[in-house]
């Protein structure tokens, strides 16, 4: 008996700190991002001059503290597509095709706003896998090509859509107030891409992304603009058809006006 009670006691200390092992974790330290945006939903019609989104929110930090030093990178990427990119070379004084590559999941729309110049919030690495920064796109470039080469055809993506307006940067378009709320402008030109477009929000704070968060705005086309592109999309034999009648009928109404005067 005596020795069927030491077994219990023995087998009592060995659970005791198994249990103390499996407590429930101590709250999470980290901060909790709530983004926001003043327009979810963006509506394109007919004379669209392009609009300007708010894109804000709160740094919420579980431990209560308010001097807590943060950096905030905002980054606004709309739709990915596929796209060839073709280099002009000047043969016998005429402009004609040369090489070319194609990428398969290039962004419609890329824009970064931080609260620092970049340079000075993350290192390469840090900025690279999260993609903040035109330096730091992955386009994924589709078959062998040379790194020189594919260097070069990225630039020139980038420097073809910054001029179009649809890549930027701001480093200092991001202003926080009482370590706790921020907000940044983005401008949304008017040739902008229809489509799905994420919002995503980075906390840094010693060189590393301690919290991130996602909002979503959708670009879409309504009213005469949306029912084109609808019937263009679902009913291409009678859209083609329908135009090329129209481009007839207005060409010689056109010729018809020009004679009688």
């Amino acid at each position: 008996m005596k020795g069927l009670l030491v077994i219990l006691a023995l087998l009592l200390t060995l659970i005791q700190p198994a249990n103390a092992q499996t407590a429930p974790p101590r709250p999470d330290r980290d901060p909790v991002l709530v983004p926001q945006v003043s327009q979810p939903e963006v509506r394109v019609r007919q004379g669209f001059t392009g609009t300007e989104l708010l894109l804000f929110g709160a740094v919420l930090d579980p431990r209560g503290q308010r001097g807590s030093d943060y950096d905030i990178v905002v980054v606004l990427k709309g739709p990915t597509e596929a796209i060839r990119i073709r280099e002009k070379e000047q043969i016998g004084g005429i402009w004609i095709n040369a090489e070319s590559t194609d990428f398969r999941s290039a962004p419609s729309f890329f824009a970064v706003a931080s609260s620092r110049p970049l340079d000075q919030i993350v290192d390469e690495r840090t900025a690279a896998i999260f993609e903040l920064g035109l330096d730091y796109l992955q386009l994924s470039p589709s078959g062998l090509i040379d790194p020189e080469a594919q260097a070069k055809f990225t630039e020139g993506l980038v420097d073809l859509r910054r001029r179009q307006g649809l890549f930027k940067e701001d480093m200092d378009g991001v202003t926080i107030k009482e370590r706790v709320l921020y907000q940044a402008r983005i401008q949304l030109p008017s040739n902008v891409t229809t489509g799905l477009y994420t919002a995503e929000t980075f906390a840094v704070s010693g060189g590393q992304v301690i919290a991130s968060a996602v909002a979503d705005v959708e670009v879409k086309k309504v009213g005469f603009e949306r029912f084109v592109e609808v019937n263009a999309q679902t009913r291409g034999f009678w859209y083609g058809l329908i135009a090329v009648m129209l481009s007839i009928a207005m060409g010689w109404i056109a010729g018809r006006l020009f004679a009688m005067v």
